[in-house]
């Protein structure tokens, strides 16, 4: 309907520049079509006017009334008037809401979902911890996010690669092999000889043993068996790093998360990617050498200070393999490049677009996109929930899942701003009560479904096609679900372009509390064939348009609770 009257204002803009009441020169302005808070005011609105009339020099309500008087006419609007200081208000011809209706019924589960991003190739990053460990709440966090990023996208058309980026080389990587090779040995975190910097939980015994056994870890397309020296450090490493991607692979799928690609920072290395792109920096004349050491020019591309990318020791700095990381992206196709990353990485951003800017590789300003998210706090009985035995030292993601359960974890570390502190609620979460906003939203759709049952225990019928033929009844609930359910597609829309998938949560809790007074205000099973028919036309529809959004979460639409 927001199209339809963007096109129709649209129109009359061209019409009116036509005519000269409009200059010719004078670009059509970013006007909007919003519903008014007040229903009273019409079902839509635009502000067209009011942004027209000071390039065109003249009074909002008359471009307003200029606008209304050469707008094309349309089955869709019963009338249109002038308001305020020249807002456009909209009432939609009662037959156009049924007809919308009619169309989600029939589209099913492609309702909402829209081609906006057909032919566009998306990459999309998350998680990417270093398989030093278990996941904690922090990656499930990203983890969740990232993957309904990728189905927003997804469901506005894009073509999404989920790519998982490791590192498996460095000093944590090593400080793992010691801490395993120590367990090997018959060590443990108290004794004086433990690494510095050794990890210290359970998980660590259990990799040891592993190895020890000589078992085979199979993961992805990789197989790596324990060679059950203690001594040899090397296949202590490559044993460790397979065992914990194995685990935290494990851990991903049980939160219902997968990836299309798994990425190794090795690899750039290996493949000559990281030195090549040090010679093209340098090629393209955006280094210096000093103090032994060779630095980019970032300042160049709007960082603080440029920054050292060799150092003296001739080894690179970690934000250069991130720069040869992502200019692969550019290689392979990303238009749209997003990456999922703790707001502790808010300091290397600058300096990963700077390098990506000084290769001169045709890569546009703002590539790639950052999504960053705060802190998860986890609560239980009132007081902060922190250390697992199992990892030592933090709350892992299999933790919660298993506390809390798969759907509402995903719904509750997604369901708010990412750049906001997150305080989840282990016995909210939990309960079975309307408070819950995930238990809420399914029950609604449980609550939709259990229509159709009693329906069927009845030996009544419904008719589609008769409930759309009687007019929608006259009362607020009524007017309030329709107009609520029919957004749907432009929070999938906005969700897909501004990387917020939890406009899709909030929308959903608001839709079931829409029907839920809808429900309250109507009965469904009444004796009257087309009223019936008509109400659970509604219900249906709201029906669809929740397990819907709820597919985009990566949550359950379950039919009985």
């Amino acid at each position: 309907m927001k199209a339809t009257l963007r096109a129709l204002v649209a129109q009359a803009i061209d019409a009116l520049r036509a005519s000269g009441t409009l200059p010719a020169d004078l670009d059509t302005p970013d006007f909007v079509i919003e519903r008014p808070k007040n229903r009273a005011q019409g079902d839509f609105s635009t502000n067209a006017a009011m942004l027209l009339a000071k390039p065109a020099r003249s009074n909002p309500r008359a471009i307003a009334q200029a606008l209304l008087d050469t707008l094309p006419a349309s089955d869709a609007i019963a009338k249109v008037e002038v308001a305020g200081p020249g807002f456009i208000n909209f009432h939609v011809n009662e037959a156009a809401w049924r007809h919308a209706l009619g169309d989600v019924l029939s589209a099913g589960e492609a309702w909402g979902r829209n081609d906006g991003g057909r032919g566009h190739r998306a990459g999309v990053e998350y998680v990417s911890a270093n398989p030093t460990g278990p996941l904690h709440v922090g990656h499930g966090r990203a983890a969740v996010i990232g993957d309904c990023i990728a189905r927003v996208l997804a469901a506005n058309g894009w073509d999404v690669a989920r790519e998982y980026y490791y590192n498996d080389a460095g000093a944590q990587i090593d400080n793992l092999a010691l801490s395993v090779q120590a367990r090997a040995q018959g060590r443990g975190p108290d004794d004086a000889d433990w690494p510095a910097d050794g990890y210290r939980g359970d998980y660590i015994k259990d990799v040891a043993a592993a190895y020890l056994r000589g078992d085979t870890v199979e993961f992805e397309d990789h197989a790596v068996t324990g060679a059950k020296d203690p001594a040899d450090l090397d296949a202590i490493r490559r044993f460790a790093v397979a065992w914990l991607r194995r685990e935290q692979n494990d851990d991903l799928g049980a939160f219902g998360v997968g990836f299309d690609v798994f990425f190794l920072e090795s690899s750039l290395y290996a493949d000559g990617k990281v030195e090549e792109t040090v010679r093209e920096l340098i090629a393209h004349g955006h280094t210096y050498e000093e103090g032994g050491a060779l630095w980019l020019r970032s300042t160049d591309f709007g960082d603080d200070k440029d920054r050292v990318m060799r150092k003296s020791d001739g080894t690179y700095t970690y934000f250069v393999p991130d720069v040869a990381y992502h200019l692969s992206k550019w290689q392979r196709g990303y238009e749209r490049a997003i990456t999922e990353l703790g707001a502790d990485h808010h300091g290397s951003l600058a300096r990963v677009r700077a390098g990506l800017q000084a290769l001169d590789a045709g890569i546009p300003q703002g590539w790639p996109e950052y999504v960053l998210h705060q802190m998860v706090t986890v609560m239980r009985g009132g007081e902060e929930v922190k250390l697992s035995k199992r990892a030592g030292s933090y709350l892992t993601l299999r933790d919660l899942i298993d506390e809390a359960g798969r759907d509402a974890t995903r719904w509750f570390l997604v369901a708010r701003k990412p750049d906001s502190q997150l305080t989840f609620d282990i016995d909210l979460a939990r309960s079975q009560s309307l408070d819950n906003p995930v238990y809420y939203v399914q029950v609604s759709h449980a609550r939709m479904c259990g229509l159709m049952r009693q329906l069927a225990e009845r030996g009544l019928a419904y008719d589609a096609t008769l409930g759309l033929s009687r007019p929608l009844e006259d009362d607020d609930a009524t007017a309030e679900l329709v107009a609520t359910l029919l957004r749907y597609p432009d929070v999938v829309e906005t969700a897909g372009r501004d990387l917020e998938p939890h406009q899709v949560a909030a929308y959903l809790l608001e839709l079931a509390q829409s029907f839920q007074s809808y429900y309250n205000d109507h009965q469904f099973l009444v004796d009257d064939a087309d009223l019936r028919s008509a109400r659970l036309v509604l219900a249906q529809a709201a029906r669809q348009t929740l397990a819907n959004g709820l597919s985009l979460l990566g949550v359950n639409a379950p039919e009985v609770m």
